[in-house]
C-alpha cells in the first residue's frame, strides 16, 4: 500500500521582545519564569541526547575493512564454513586488474589497457548483534566490476551484471544473531572483451551495512528540491518515502530539520502520519529558508536535511541528506543559466579510473581529481560512459564542478560481444532509475545522459528508446534536462533530427560546426557538444560565445585514463600508423588525450583552455617538441602536438625550436638571455597565441606580456643542468588512520639549482616505513609497462609519482626514494587519529 501527504511550513513567527524571555530565560525578572523554562529545557535536552543515540546503533556503517580475497574460481567458498584462511586479507576499495603485469597477451587487450581480468571471491566473516534482531539488516555495494554474486552464510542473494550501478540486499531474514555470519561475493570479469575502456576488477567502490528500524525511511527515499528561490527566501521541498514493515498500522511523527553550512538551524517542520501494515508513504514537506546560500561553482555553500522518523517520543530512524539550493534553467535566448546567470559550459569527459589505483574509488582520490580539474579551469564534468562512485559527485558538490552525469554507453546494439547490450532489455530500467534515485539530491548535477553514441542511432526504433529512457528518467527528476551523445555515422546528420528531438538538450560528438546550420533548421534545439577534439578548443570556444543557443563544450579527455589504448597519441615515422581503433600500438595502454595527465600534471593545452574560458591565467609559455630529423611527427586525430614546459633541449643547439606563447593580453614579446626575440599580436584574430622561431641556446627564455607598450607581466623557462637532486613533495603530510585515506607524493628530478631535470629518466626505488603501504606508482608515460603496483619507477618528463595509503595506525611514515647516483631524499607523513 502507498499513499501521498503534502504538507506546507509557513516561516517561523518572530518574536517580540517579550517573547524572547522563553528563549533566554535569564533575561526574565520573574524567577518562577527562569525555572520552570530552565526545567523544560533540559528535559527537552535529555529526550534530545536519548533520542539521538538510537540504542547506538549507526544506521549506515562502512563495511570495509578486514576482508579476504582469492583470485580465481571455486564454489565451495560460497558456503559459510569454506576455510579462507590462506586467503589474502585487504580492506576495500580494490581493484585486482591494477596489480596485475600489463601484457599484450591479456584479454581485455587494447580497450581494457591490456590488464588482466578474470574471476575473483571476496570474503568477510562478522559478528551480528543480538540488538539487530528486530531491525532491518542490508548490505549495499556502491559499485563491483562486475556480475556480482553475493552470498550470505551461503545462501544466494541474486547477481548484479553492471559494474557501475550501486545496489543492495535485504539480509534480515538470512542472519544468525549473536553468531559469526559470513557474506561472500563472486565477482565475475571472465567475459572478455566487455568495456572499450579501463574497467578495473572486483570490489573498487565502498560496502555499508545498512541497520534501520521496521518503520523507517526508504534507502533512497529522501528526495529535495527547491522549486522557489528569491534571494530572500526560498522553498526547499522535502519527500520523504517511510516504510511500515510491520504487520500492525503504526503512528509516527516525521520531523524534518535543515540546517546550514555553520550547523545552524535554517528551517523545519513535522507531520503525525498513520502508517497501516506493510505499507509506504510519500510525505511532502515545503519548508521556507529565509536569506538562502546559493549553490553554484563558485560558492559551492551546501545545506543538511536531517529527517527523523519519531515513534512513541523515541527516534527509530535518522537520516541525513546534502543538498544545495540553487535553480537551473535552459532556453534557446539566455542558454544554460545557473541562479539566473548564463554559465558557459568548460567540461571535460572522464572515465572513471584513478591512474594508478585503478578503479580502486577512494574518497580523497575522487576529491583529488575534482581538486585538479578545478585547478585546470573546468566548471563541469561528464561522467563517461557510466555512473560515477559516490564520492567523485560528493566532491564536485563540496568544490563546485557541474555534472552531466551518464548511465550507458550503448544500449541494445553492442560495441563490443560482453558489453551492456547483453543485458539492456532485462537490466536497464533498473540501472537507469537507480542511478537518477540515488545521485539526484546533488546540487552539482544539472543534466542526465542516457547513452554514447548509440550504435542504432540511424534507425527509427532509437528514437522509440531514447523516449521510453527520457520518461523513465522523468518519472523521478524533472527538474534537470535529459540527453545523449550523437556522432555522425555517415548519414546526413539531419537524419539524427528525431533522436535528438527525443532530447531535452541535443548532445553533439565532434560535430559542433554544424550548429549554426542547424539552429536555421530547428531553432527551438539547445545544443552541448558532448565530445570535441582538444586541438578544436579555439573553435569550440568561439561558437559558444557567438550563440546563446550552444550551452558549452565537454573535450575529450579532461584527464588522462588506463584502457582504449593509444587515443591521443602522437608517433614518429617509420612508427606503425593510425588511430587507437585500428591496431593494437602495445606498449600503450592508456589514453594520452587528457589536458591533465595521469599523475596530475596539466599538459599546454591545459593552460590554454583555461585563458579561454577564464581570467585566472593570462600567459603561459610552451615549447613544441623539435623533429629528430629526419623523422616527422605524426599527430593522430584526438591528439595535438607534443609540447612541454622545457627549455631543455641537448642536442639542438643552433637548431631552430618552435615556441608557442598563450596570452589574453594585446601582445607578447619573447626574449633569450635578456635578448629580444621578437614581439606579436596575441588578440582573438590570432586566437591569442604567438609562435616564434627561436635558435636554441641554454639559457633563460622569457615571455613578456605587453599592454599600451608596457610589459606587465612575465613568465619564464631555464634550461636545467645535470640531474643532481631528488625533489619530494607531498599534497598532504598529515593522513587519517582509517585505511582509507591518501597522501600523493610527487618525485622531481632537479639539477643543483631546482631546476626541473625535463629529460630525466632515472630508475627509481621507493621505501617505505611506518603505517602506511604504497597504494600505486606512476610516472604519465602510457608506454611504460612497469606494474602500477609496485616500489619502483623510471622517471618520465622528471618526474614520478607515488601515492601512499594509511592503515590503521598511528604515527609517522618515512618515505625514502633512492636513484643510482643520486642523493637519497626521504619525507615524513603523519598518521592521525580518525
Amino acid at each position: 500500500m502507498k499513499g501521498t501527504v503534502e504538507i506546507t511550513y509557513s516561516p517561523v513567527k518572530k518574536y517580540e521582545k517579550t517573547d524572547m524571555y522563553w528563549l533566554n530565560p535569564y533575561k526574565s525578572d520573574c524567577y518562577y519564569t527562569k525555572l520552570i523554562v530552565l526545567v523544560c529545557l533540559l528535559a527537552a535536552s535529555c529526550f534530545a541526547g536519548y533520542a539521538q543515540n538510537i540504542a547506538g546503533i549507526e544506521r549506515k556503517q562502512l563495511f570495509d575493512d578486514d576482508w579476504k580475497f582469492f583470485l580465481g574460481d571455486t564454489a565451495a567458498a560460497s558456503s559459510k564454513d569454506f576455510n579462507d584462511e590462506r586467503w589474502r586479507h585487504l580492506d576495500l576499495p580494490h581493484d585486482w586488474s591494477i596489480e596485475g603485469k600489463i601484457n599484450p597477451k591479456n584479454p581485455t587487450g587494447n580497450a581494457g589497457g591490456y590488464f588482466p581480468a578474470g574471476i575473483g571471491w571476496y570474503r568477510k566473516s562478522f559478528q551480528v548483534p543480538t540488538e539487530w534482531k528486530n531491525r532491518n539488516v542490508a548490505v549495499y555495494f556502491e559499485g563491483v566490476y562486475m556480475n556480482a554474486e553475493v552470498f550470505i552464510n551461503g545462501r544466494s542473494l541474486g547477481v548484479y551484471p553492471y559494474g557501475y550501478s550501486s545496489f543492495s540486499y535485504d539480509l534480515s531474514a538470512y542472519l544468525e544473531f549473536g553468531k559469526e555470519n559470513v557474506i561472500a561475493v563472486r565477482v565475475n570479469n571472465a567475459q572478455q572483451v566487455n568495456c572499450r575502456w579501463y574497467s578495473g576488477s572486483g570490489i573498487y567502490r565502498h560496502v555499508w551495512m545498512m541497520v534501520t528500524g521496521r518503520v523507517h525511511v526508504a534507502h533512497w527515499g529522501v528526495t529535495i528540491t527547491t522549486p522557489r528561490i528569491t534571494s530572500k527566501e526560498a522553498t526547499v521541498q522535502v519527500k520523504t518515502l517511510v516504510k511500515n514493515e510491520m504487520a500492525t498500522t503504526q503512528s509516527i511523527v516525521l520531523k524534518t530539520q535543515l540546517w546550514d553550512k555553520k550547523s545552524k538551524s535554517a528551517g523545519s517542520g513535522q507531520v503525525k502520519i498513520e502508517l497501516p501494515a506493510n505499507s509506504e508513504k510519500e510525505i511532502t514537506q515545503s519548508i521556507r529558508v529565509s536569506g538562502p546560500l546559493l549553490w553554484s561553482p563558485e560558492t559551492p555553500d551546501l545545506y543538511l536535511a536531517q529527517v527523523q522518523v519519531i515513534k512513541d517520543r523515541q527516534v527509530v530512524d535518522d537520516t541525513k541528506t546534502a543538498f544545495g539550493i540553487r535553480s537551473i534553467q535552459f532556453t534557446v535566448e539566455k542558454g544554460f543559466q545557473l541562479n539566473g546567470k548564463t554559465v558557459k559550459i568548460n567540461g571535460g569527459c572522464a572515465h572513471h579510473d584513478n591512474g594508478c589505483l585503478g578503479a580502486a574509488a577512494f574518497d580523497r582520490a575522487e576529491e583529488r581529481k575534482v581538486e585538479l580539474l578545478k585547478a585546470a579551469g573546468f566548471n563541469a564534468v561528464r561522467t563517461s560512459h557510466n555512473p560515477p562512485c559516490e564520492s567523485l559527485l560528493n566532491a564536485c558538490d563540496k568544490l563546485g564542478l557541474l555534472v552531466l552525469d551518464e548511465v550507458f554507453d550503448g544500449w541494445k546494439a553492442g560495441k563490443n560481444r560482453y558489453d551492456y547490450a547483453v543485458n539492456f532489455d532485462r537490466w536497464w530500467e533498473r540501472d537507469l532509475g537507480g542511478m537518477v534515485l540515488r545521485d539526484q539530491n546533488h546540487p552539482s548535477i544539472i543534466m542526465w545522459s542516457i547513452g554514447n553514441e548509440i550504435v542504432e542511432r540511424g534507425d527509427p526504433a532509437a528514437v522509440e528508446t531514447a523516449k521510453m529512457l527520457v520518461n523513465a528518467v522523468k518519472k523521478t527528476d524533472t527538474t534537470r534536462p535529459v540527453t545523449s551523445a550523437v556522432v555522425d555515422n555517415g548519414k546526413e546528420w539531419a537524419a539524427f533530427d528525431k533522436l535528438m528531438a527525443a532530447h531535452d538538450v541535443a548532445g553533439y560528438n565532434y560535430h559542433l560546426y554544424s550548429a549554426p546550420a542547424d539552429h536555421e533548421r530547428v531553432p527551438s534545439r539547445i545544443i552541448v557538444q558532448t565530445e570535441s577534439y582538444p586541438r578544436d578548443a579555439f573553435a569550440n570556444w568561439k561558437l559558444q560565445q557567438n550563440n546563446s543557443y550552444i550551452i558549452g563544450d565537454f573535450v575529450w579527455t579532461a584527464i588522462d585514463y588506463l584502457g582504449e589504448s593509444g587515443i591521443g597519441r602522437w608517433y614518429y615515422s617509420g612508427e606503425v600508423p593510425g588511430n587507437h581503433w585500428e591496431h593494437d600500438f602495445f606498449p600503450w595502454h592508456g589514453a594520452y588525450c587528457g589536458d591533465i595527465d595521469l599523475i596530475g600534471c596539466r599538459k599546454p593545452v591545459s593552460h590554454y583552455r583555461s585563458l579561454l574560458y577564464n581570467n585566472t591565467e593570462k600567459l603561459y609559455m610552451a615549447v613544441r617538441e623539435p623533429q629528430q630529423e629526419p623523422l616527422e611527427i605524426k599527430e593522430t586525430w584526438w591528439s595535438v602536438w607534443p609540447t612541454w614546459e622545457s627549455w631543455t633541449w641537448p642536442g639542438f643547439e643552433g637548431k631552430t625550436i618552435q615556441v608557442e606563447v598563450y596570452s589574453k593580453y594585446a601582445k607578447v614579446r619573447l626574449y633569450l638571455n635578456n635578448k629580444l626575440i621578437g614581439e606579436k599580436e596575441t588578440t582573438p584574430e590570432q586566437e591569442y597565441k604567438a609562435t616564434f622561431a627561436v635558435t636554441w641556446l641554454p639559457g633563460v627564455l622569457k615571455a613578456v606580456a605587453v599592454e599600451n607598450d608596457k610589459e606587465i607581466e612575465s613568465t619564464m623557462l631555464q634550461t636545467s643542468g645535470d640531474g643532481a637532486k631528488i625533489k619530494l613533495t607531498a599534497d598532504r603530510k598529515e593522513i587519517v588512520a582509517n585505511g582509507q585515506d591518501l597522501s600523493y607524493v610527487t618525485i622531481e628530478i632537479t639539477d643543483k639549482d631546482g631546476v626541473l631535470q625535463h629529460g630525466a629518466a632515472n630508475r627509481l626505488h621507493v621505501n617505505m616505513e611506518g603505517p602506511g603501504v604504497i597504494a600505486g606508482i606512476d610516472n604519465a608515460d602510457l608506454k611504460d609497462y612497469d606494474p602500477y603496483a609496485g616500489n619502483t619507477r623510471k622517471a618520465w618528463h622528471g618526474r614520478a609519482l607515488v601515492v601512499i595509503r594509511s592503515t590503521h595506525g598511528v604515527g609517522d611514515i618515512k618515505l625514502t626514494v633512492t636513484s643510482p647516483g643520486l642523493p637519497e631524499a626521504a619525507l615524513t607523513i603523519k598518521t592521525l587519529n580518525p
